[in-house]
């Protein structure tokens, strides 16, 4: 089976290449699962209610969340009743949402999808390792495919955990810097990983914020709107194919759609329909 796995969707513009792009992604490359980190899909800091169910219309499975999981408070009903959406597993046990979940695939595997924060230059969290047996031991054993996004920001932590899951998992990928990486690998076990696979969203940015806005607070102190960009857009993403019997990874590769794509993508879905 295929999955595919894109990173941080970063507001309107990372959503609307994703809408564009999918379904037309989701044929050519004939793929069985598609999870998104959604975390800064709401102008850059959060997720909505109404912009979930817009991402899961577009064609997304499952969506991970990371540090900012809580910055829209509107988004508890969401992460209360629906079982398609995750938020970081090391975080309290009295936390809304989902720490682990199921979903199943278009070829009809069963999925277990979690996601966790890492501790390094971040905001304070529980020892993601120990989380990530305490959620591992709660999927039943049944389900073989296994996904972490592990939301972190030093690469040593992001290789660390993916040898510590290395064959106990089908791919351990990385979010949160929004820069993608070129260490894609299949290690020892049979565990796919990368440290990052980058950003969903306007690329002639400041990772995915106006380079105007940050640039004259970098250097002045002046406090800026740091408001998300609106040009190159693209769609950063890994491809992990996965054998179903044994939940260990065949293939990764790193994906990107640019919006030079999108004819092609949009003339497929269409003709689909």
């Amino acid at each position: 089976m295929l999955l595919l796995f894109i990173g941080d969707i970063v507001g309107r513009p990372g959503r609307d290449i994703v809408k564009r792009a999918l379904p037309g992604l989701i044929l050519s490359r004939k793929i069985d699962l598609v999870v998104a980190n959604a975390e800064n899909a709401a102008a850059g800091s959060g997720i909505t209610p109404a912009i979930y169910h817009q991402l899961i219309e577009a064609g997304i499975d499952a969506i991970t969340l990371g540090d900012h999981v809580y910055r829209r408070k509107e988004i508890y009903s969401v992460l209360r009743t629906e079982n398609n959406i995750v938020r970081p597993a090391n975080l309290p046990e009295e936390a809304v949402g989902r720490q682990w979940t199921t979903v199943q695939a278009r070829d009809g595997t069963q999925v277990a999808i979690f996601c966790l924060l890492g501790q390094l230059f971040m905001k304070p969290a529980d020892n993601p390792w120990r989380a990530a047996d305490r959620a591992l031991a709660a999927v039943p054993s049944d389900v073989r495919v296994r996904l972490l996004d592990f939301h972190v920001e030093a690469t040593s932590e992001a290789q660390l955990m993916g040898r510590y899951l290395d064959g106990r998992v089908s791919a351990v990928l990385g979010t949160h810097t929004h820069v993608p990486t070129a260490d894609e690998c299949i290690l020892p076990a049979g565990t796919a990983f990368q440290c990052d696979v980058g950003m969903t969203g306007p690329f002639e940015s400041i990772i995915g914020r106006r380079i105007d806005r940050v640039m004259e607070t970098t250097l002045t102190a002046n406090p800026t709107q740091f408001e998300v960009a609106s040009d190159d857009c693209r769609i950063c993403g890994t491809l992990v194919a996965v054998d179903p019997e044994t939940g260990l990874a065949t293939n990764i590769e790193r994906l990107c759609v640019t919006e030079n794509d999108l004819p092609e993508l949009e003339s497929l879905a269409a003709g689909k329909s």
